[in-house]
């Protein structure tokens, strides 16, 4: 058993921007094939730069604010209530292109 409480976990930068904040609720070997849950949040104007992930799926949940997410040259909007999942080696572009903080919770499941 894990118990994690947002409000005590501690705030740090997401890898694809390190000016992007998140708290990771469980990390890779905290459950079997899980590799991260966390949520992160965006300020205005934030982009997590293109990327793909070989081994690793992808669902974002989108919990406020709004954006867009780009997924293999085509692009989505992200509002509250959007449920994303991306599979290995789909490129994703996350941004917040609205004026308030974009906050996503997510998780990575290994392929």
């Amino acid at each position: 058993m894990k118990f994690a409480s947002l409000s005590e976990l501690p705030i740090e930068s997401v890898s694809h921007n390190a000016a992007i904040k998140k708290q990771v609720m469980l990390r890779n070997g905290d459950l079997p094939n899980l590799t991260n849950f966390a949520q992160s949040r965006f300020a205005p104007g934030q982009v997590a730069a293109a990327h793909a992930h070989k081994d690793m799926s992808e669902v974002f949940f989108v919990t406020a604010g709004s954006g867009n997410i780009c997924i293999n040259g085509e692009n989505y909007r992200l509002a509250v209530g959007n449920c994303i999942a991306i599979a290995p080696n789909e490129v994703h572009e996350v941004s917040n292109d609205g004026d308030q903080d974009l906050v996503l919770t997510y998780f990575g499941i290994r392929a």
